[in-house]
């Protein structure tokens, strides 16, 4: 009986299946999605970039890398498909394209992607000539800009030079001599560009004076002179200056006062106007006036 009975030494002993303390906290975390993630794609990733980044710290590779991009971008920018391969402008003279055309591309063909339309559209709108503009590149490859001018409407006489004015007061050129655009009004004087509008309204209403205006003068910025041929002039005032023009063609027509020896209709103050000979019909006036009073001393 004894001898059935065996002493086992402690290494004999079978081992316990349970898993350590640090195996059970890792199975535990790894049956969290989260962490499993994070082990699973996190790891690598942090493998990768710290691979990538000591690759990218050193210059030589940073330049290669960029080269490579760029020239990839080149390739894809520089396709058929995205090249320019000419321009059509058009709505404007001659000298209007010549200052449009020094904005846009001299050389073709041009990648889109090189062009800014934005840019190209401001600068051209920029021009003292352009009111607006249109530019896209259309179909077939070309780059369309489509012009819309200032149309002038007045010259507007500012010290020595004469400028085109658009019906918003905007210069849009100059000329050289009032010869050159004897089909448009003439206005002068500090501010007149500004009171287009109204300058306007004058020359329409000049009715049947009009070929004898020869202009308008914006007197301190606050009223119009009207200037008539013959040197003569009609002030108006600063208030309904139409009406008062109306109402000195109603005496005109009435009586034919601007036929006569009259320099100037004063308006300024349309309850009581003013009328003033010129120098000779004053003098021969004056004379006349001398020859009375000698004959009545004599009497």
């Amino acid at each position: 009986m004894r001898s059935l009975i065996r002493r086992t030494s402690p290494d004999a002993l079978p081992r316990d299946p349970a898993p350590s303390r640090m195996g059970y906290r890792y199975q535990r975390m790894m049956l969290t999605p989260g962490f499993r993630g994070t082990v699973r794609i996190g790891v690598p990733i942090l493998l990768i970039l710290i691979i990538a980044g000591s690759w990218y710290s050193k210059p030589e590779n940073r330049a290669a890398l960029a080269a490579t991009i760029e020239e990839a971008k080149q390739s894809f920018q520089e396709r058929p498909q995205f090249m320019v391969q000419s321009m059509n402008v058009v709505g404007g003279d001659l000298s209007v394209l010549t200052e449009v055309a020094a904005l846009l591309p001299s050389e073709f063909p041009v990648s889109s992607f090189a062009l800014d339309l934005e840019k190209i559209r401001t600068e051209i709108e920029a021009l003292d000539p352009i009111k607006s503009a249109s530019v896209r590149v259309g179909q077939g490859g070309a780059l369309e800009v489509q012009l819309t001018p200032r149309v002038p409407v007045a010259l507007w006489r500012d010290g020595t030079v004469l400028r085109l004015i658009d019906a918003d007061g905007v210069q849009s050129g100059a000329i050289m001599a009032r010869a050159e655009r004897l089909d448009l009004p003439l206005i002068a004087g500090d501010g007149a560009e500004e009171n287009i509008a109204q300058a306007l309204r004058l020359f329409a209403a000049a009715g049947p004076l009009i070929d004898r205006v020869r202009g308008l003068v914006r007197m301190g910025e606050r009223r119009w002179d009207m200037v008539l041929d013959r040197d003569q002039r009609i002030l108006l005032p600063s208030e309904n200056p139409v009406a008062a023009l109306e109402r000195v063609i109603a005496l005109n027509d009435a009586q034919d006062m601007l036929s006569r020896d009259v320099a100037v209709v004063d308006m300024r103050n349309t309850n009581r106007p003013t009328l003033r000979m010129n120098e000779e019909a004053a003098e021969a006036l004056r004379r006349g006036n001398t020859t009375i009073s000698t004959n009545e001393a004599g009497n």
